[in-house]
């Protein structure tokens, strides 16, 4: 043990008798590590965002949306051996149908959704007002802060009641708990019996995925909406013209206009679709576009979308962009290991009459491997530690300038230090194992 010290003492002096040099022979291992951690860290934000998103848009749903019309209809003129056909858009009688006769499907939520301004005490925003069914906050896994849900009584008796957004909470009740309190949303009196909890989303994920600012809105029962409010599926010459709808109470004129991809004709604005199990999202999907083209007179005014398959297909792409930059961040490591083979084979061939004197002083060859080893080792250490430093923080300005999520996690940092140490140990080898095959004699007339 004594003897493993003193040779540990050597190789200690020897690092720090000639620091430049360890440095530089340390910087690939310390750009290696920092870079290994940096991407690891992307690569678990990304995941962390994915499964966010996944959160948001539901577990195992299909999104249904109508086609502007003006869209479908430009179609239909162009495709000249086509017959006009009237199809009535995406309706409430398509959400029943779906989940009463198609068994992969769990649940059904059907959507509406419109701009109106929304007053309380003198305080009016436009927000978005959105008439659903119970099943919107079970496909969503939304849950209430404070109060309840609709339940289906609500539902059948129109009831005027709301839930809220915790932004329009904070906006409307800020130092007071609206449960039992009313809201005006555009010319309805609403009782507030909920509100949900925060859910934050990215904008940009949430125009590509269909995904509801569910905290700046407030929720209705379906049919209060289509009843108290508006039923797009009702078009009339007055209101083929536009989607905004004016209503005069008591003298006075509120306007409020249709929200989401709906316009005139559809009576919904989606509707989304869960199924029990994830491996059915394909079929179910087949199904589904060929059941709304039955129902639309064969009309293609509808969208279907599967957002977890392409949350998933974007995972992927990000997971082989992290292996590439894992890979080149590999070679860092592996190049750092040749760096300092390279320099401890120069350093032997300096210290040669050193090897010499100790040899002839009584050391062995395992006390030289170990000297040597020893000095390759702590360099390789002592770059991963900065390494790892180095990396976090880069980890953490990659978050601060690029706004790109990056998660540094702790097993990461254990598999860098790992690694900085195996690099040491299996490059240190050779030219330790140089060192002590040297001869004595030769070594001590080396000039």
């Amino acid at each position: 043990m004594e003897r493993h010290i003193y040779n540990l003492q050597i190789a200690l002096e020897a690092v720090f008798a000639n620091r430049f040099r360890s440095i530089l022979t340390a910087l690939g291992i310390i750009f290696g590590v920092a870079a290994v951690i940096a991407m690891l860290a992307i690569g678990a934000g990304a995941q962390q965002e994915i499964l966010e998103q996944i959160k948001l848009v539901g577990v195992n749903n299909i999104i249904i949306l109508p086609r502007p019309v003006e869209e479908t209809q430009r179609e239909q003129e162009e495709n000249q051996s086509m017959v006009l056909k009237y199809s009535p858009g995406l309706t409430l009688h398509d959400a029943i149908s779906i989940e009463e006769i198609i068994p992969s499907v769990a649940k059904v939520s059907a959507e509406v959704v419109y701009d109106v301004p929304v007053i309380k005490d003198g305080v009016r925003s436009m927000a978005k007002l959105s008439g659903v069914t119970t099943g919107f906050f079970d496909v969503f896994n939304l849950r209430t802060e404070k109060g309840m849900l609709f339940n289906e009584t609500h539902l059948e008796e129109t009831s005027p009641v709301a839930i809220l957004g915790s932004e329009i909470k904070i906006k409307f009740f800020p130092h007071k708990d609206p449960i039992g309190d009313y809201i005006k949303c555009g010319h309805i009196w609403m009782k507030i019996i909920g509100v949900l909890e925060n859910r934050s989303a990215d904008p940009e994920s949430s125009e590509n995925l269909g995904i509801s600012d569910y905290n700046n809105s407030v929720y209705i029962p379906l049919q209060t909406a289509l009843l108290r409010f508006r039923d797009r599926s009702l078009v009339n010459s007055a209101s083929v013209s536009g989607s905004s709808t004016s209503v005069v109470i008591n003298g006075g004129m509120v306007t409020y206009q249709t929200s989401g991809t709906g316009g005139e004709g559809n009576q919904l604005d989606r509707i989304v679709v869960q199924v029990h199990e994830s491996s059915q999202l394909n079929t179910t999907t087949q199904v589904l576009k060929r059941m709304m083209e039955r129902r639309h007179q064969g009309v293609d005014d509808f969208e279907i979308k599967v957002p977890e398959l392409l949350l998933k297909q974007e995972q992927r792409t990000k997971d082989i962009f992290n292996i590439v930059l894992g890979a080149i961040a590999g070679i860092s490591l592996l190049v750092g290991g040749i760096g300092i083979m390279n320099i401890m084979l120069a350093s032997v061939m300096e210290r040669i009459r050193e090897i010499g004197i100790r040899m002839a002083t009584g050391a062995r060859k395992t006390d030289i491997v170990f000297q040597f080893l020893a000095e390759a080792t702590m360099i390789s250490l002592s770059g991963g530690i900065i390494g790892i430093i180095f990396g976090i923080l880069l980890a953490k300005g990659i978050t601060e300038f690029t706004g790109i999520l990056t998660i540094v996690a702790p097993l990461s940092i254990v598999i860098s230090f790992g690694v900085a140490a195996t690099v040491g140990i299996i490059f240190g080898y050779m030219p330790a194992k140089k060192a002590s095959e040297q001869d004595p004699l030769a070594s001590l007339r080396y000039e």
